[in-house]
């Protein structure tokens, strides 16, 4: 079968041409991200294979369907840039729900720490050979309190990571793990008493801008908000008067609701058009880090293996794949549960 893979890097090649080979399945890589006017380059295509930043809409749908592609196959485990309802019926879609949740989880950490113990800086000032400890005050984890928004995988991860340095632990989630210690509160009782506020939710309607003026109004002076999931959870122009304010005392961020025709490219001998962002990245107390959260060779390893695991399960007898994200219940990825055939 051949595949059209969209939005090719170079570091996405050697783990999916290997196992590609292996399972005898031809991959034609594109460094154009999928879009109405690129969709033509799936012709004679069985799947095409798309990333977080490819627009898989109602119009791009029609018309791989229309060249008869069978497969919509997300190498990412949010699915926010597919109309799934309008390819319901039409072309099948499947994701990678677990590439490697510790990749994201150690990354959000990882940012967390160097905002926090001003590590970012203080590697600045040691390359110039400027020692001095002057504004390099940080603060201990242990003891601090982390709401957690979103309790999947990675959340629970993330979780698991920040009780090792001793934190507290708050919690919310619209469908609480039944089988943990996770301490679970409203939405408000999180915002309020979190002095670190960490989302791991995926981006849905009720979801949107989840950080909002009226959000941050509620949480502690001084909060540190970490960003690991999806841009468009956070009203970036809240987050910059949070900020300015000094009700934020600081982000981190991997991903940025503008982010599409940004992150992923190299503009270093160019000049940014988003004022919004380049705010961002001007504020001290604010790092970026452009979408790497999943950048590890076990992820990229393993979202290679599932991805071609979902794509021949589409072709075997059954069809039956467990990773299909369907509209035929709703729910999305929740019928998984009971699934006993292909959606349509």
């Amino acid at each position: 079968m051949k595949v059209a893979f969209f939005d090719a890097k170079p570091y996405d090649k050697p783990s999916f041409e290997k196992y590609g080979k292996e399972a005898n399945v031809e991959f034609v890589f594109y460094e154009a991200k999928l879009s109405i006017e690129t969709a033509e380059l799936a012709k004679g295509c069985d799947v095409v294979c798309v990333f977080v930043n490819d627009d898989v809409n109602a119009a791009v749908i029609d018309k791989l369907y229309s060249l008869g592609v069978k497969l919509i196959a997300l190498r990412s485990a949010g699915y926010n840039n597919v109309d799934v309802k309008h390819a319901f019926g039409k072309i099948h879609v499947v994701h990678v729900p677990a590439y490697s949740p510790y990749a994201v989880a150690e990354h959000a950490v990882a940012l967390l720490l160097t905002l926090v113990r001003h590590i970012h800086k203080a590697y600045i000032r040691t390359r110039d050979f400027n020692f001095s400890l002057s504004g390099l005050t940080g603060f201990d984890l242990h003891g601090k309190t982390v709401g957690v928004i979103g309790t999947g995988k990675i959340g629970r991860i993330f979780i698991d990571i920040c009780r090792g340095f001793g934190m507290n632990i708050l919690a919310y989630d619209r469908f609480p793990s039944q089988d943990s210690d996770i301490k679970y509160v409203g939405l408000d009782e999180l915002q309020e008493k979190s002095d670190i506020i960490s989302l791991h939710c995926p981006l849905m309607q009720d979801t949107y801008h989840l950080i909002n003026k009226e959000s941050i109004d509620k949480m502690k002076k001084g909060v540190i908000i970490v960003n690991t999931s999806r841009g468009a959870l956070i009203d970036t122009e809240a987050l910059l008067d949070g900020i300015k304010t000094r009700k934020i005392g600081g982000a981190c961020l991997d991903v940025y609701e503008e982010e599409a025709n940004i992150f992923f490219n190299d503009f270093s001998e160019h000049i940014i058009d988003d004022d919004t962002l380049a705010r961002l990245i001007s504020m001290p107390n604010v790092i970026v880090t452009s979408h790497q959260a999943f950048l590890t060779e076990e992820a990229l390893n393993n979202t290679a293996e599932t991805t071609i695991n979902n794509i021949l399960s589409y072709f075997e007898k059954d069809g039956l794949c467990d990773n299909e994200l369907c509209y035929r219940c709703g729910n999305i990825e929740r019928c998984k549960r009971d699934r006993k055939e292909r959606c349509f």
